[in-house]
């Protein structure tokens, strides 16, 4: 079992990505689970924590198996896997009807999570996009998409397991990746570690929260006196 839970994920992750701690990074994470992760990388590289929010669009008879997705920004960023699509027949009015369904419930988590407060601005900063792992790649591909559309300087995904397959199918969208587990034999994200309880949205708040106090109290410190 690699992690014990995704707290100990974050803090291997973060020594990982210590080499980014200069390059002025910004830590966004995916909600729900990635937030913990996120959280002590953030720590650890004295960063910003925000969140990407992105929802799965899952098969109308087996909510589970993603057939896509669809990610916050200016213009929302969709993405269909059409293979999957045309094998199982999915009729293209569901598709657009969960789409829609999916932006709403962004919408109710944008106002929960941001509290009236603007996404962080990442021009000119490196932006390490976080989840506690990665299963088919739909969801993390359109974050990845949304993230890059705000024009960061550097885009890095960070995770602590996914598919080798599907790992290589997202070097594409990156500019480098970071994963310290990824086995061809992989099953499902839980496997890898002993606790896997779901994150409760209060969790989630609370940890952007601090995550806020501690950047304000960093810049604060570095504050020039009058």
């Amino acid at each position: 079992m690699p992690f014990a839970d995704r707290r100990e994920a974050g803090q291997h992750l973060a020594i990982a990505l210590l080499r980014f701690k200069d390059r002025h990074p910004v830590v966004l994470a995916l909600p729900r689970g990635g937030v913990p992760v996120g959280f002590e990388i953030a720590t650890k590289l004295g960063a910003p924590l925000d969140v990407v929010l992105v929802r799965k669009i899952g098969h109308p008879w087996s909510p589970e198996l993603a057939v896509g997705a669809i990610a916050d920004g200016e213009t929302p960023e969709r993405i269909i896997d059409e293979d999957i699509v045309s094998e199982l027949d999915v009729p293209r009015a569901y598709l657009d009807e969960e789409a829609a369904r999916q932006l709403r419930e962004i919408e109710h988590r944008r106002r929960l999570y941001f509290e009236d407060r603007p996404p962080l601005d990442i021009r000119n900063h490196t932006a390490i996009v976080v989840d506690d792992g990665i299963a088919t790649g739909a969801t993390m591909r359109a974050a990845l998409r949304a993230v890059r559309k705000r024009k960061p300087d550097k885009l890095v995904l960070a995770v602590p397991v996914a598919p080798a397959s599907t790992v290589d199918s997202l070097r594409s969208e990156v500019d480098e990746v970071v994963c310290l587990e990824s086995p061809e034999d992989f099953g499902a994200v839980g496997l890898f570690y002993a606790d896997f309880r779901p994150v409760e949205d209060a969790v989630v708040v609370d940890l952007l929260r601090r995550a806020a106090a501690a950047q304000a109290q960093r810049a604060s410190a570095v504050k020039p006196k009058p």
